[in-house]
């Protein structure tokens, strides 16, 4: 497995050997000691999948409060996403910026993304199937998120407010100056 670091150095780029012939191919594409060794101290306790049946369709920005905040070891199964995390750490020398990567079934890349970061995804092709694996349970309660379009983020989303569908809790997201995050950089990230 090959693991990048990204411009946000706690955000990586992990990407599984794939082994074809034939029949088609085979992939180991999680193993506990590659990833201990290069992201160590990550438990996953859920997996989660979704499909998106439309282009534009967008999921985010999302995050979870402690004590419930989650690392989510993201990537697609079919289809292609753009994918953003958004460093929400206080006192981060990073805090506000953002990495983003194109991640497919054909590049077969997945990103690590840390607690301590707003994560949302953005579907370029039809029927695209998303698959996660988090480091904590999901708690509505503790459930929050920021506007996918806020203009001090500066995402290049392939959509915008006009085009994108969103969830009718994502059309209502604050910007981040609007929030008061509950990270700190260092702490709890």
């Amino acid at each position: 497995m090959l693991i990048e670091d990204t411009q946000i150095p706690d955000v990586k780029i992990l990407t599984p050997k794939r082994f074809g012939d034939d029949r088609g191919f085979f992939s180991e594409t999680f193993n506990k000691n590659v990833f201990d060794a290069a992201v160590p101290g990550q438990t996953f306790v859920q997996d989660n999948h979704s499909l998106s049946r439309d282009v534009g369709v967008l999921r985010g920005l999302h995050f979870q409060h402690p004590p419930f905040a989650q690392g989510k070891l993201v990537r697609v199964i079919s289809g292609s996403v753009l994918d953003v995390a958004v460093d929400i750490r206080k006192g981060s020398p990073t805090f506000g910026q953002h990495v983003a990567v194109t991640l497919s079934a054909e590049n077969w890349q997945q990103l690590w993304v840390p607690a301590g970061f707003a994560h949302g995804f953005c579907t370029l092709e039809p029927d695209t199937a998303f698959f996660y694996k988090v480091t904590n349970f999901y708690a509505p309660d503790h459930d929050a998120g920021i506007a996918f379009d806020d203009p001090d983020l500066g995402i290049n989303w392939p959509v915008n407010r006009d085009t994108v569908t969103l969830s009718g809790k994502d059309k209502e997201l604050p910007r981040l100056k609007d929030i008061d995050s509950p990270f700190v950089y260092g702490e709890n990230s």
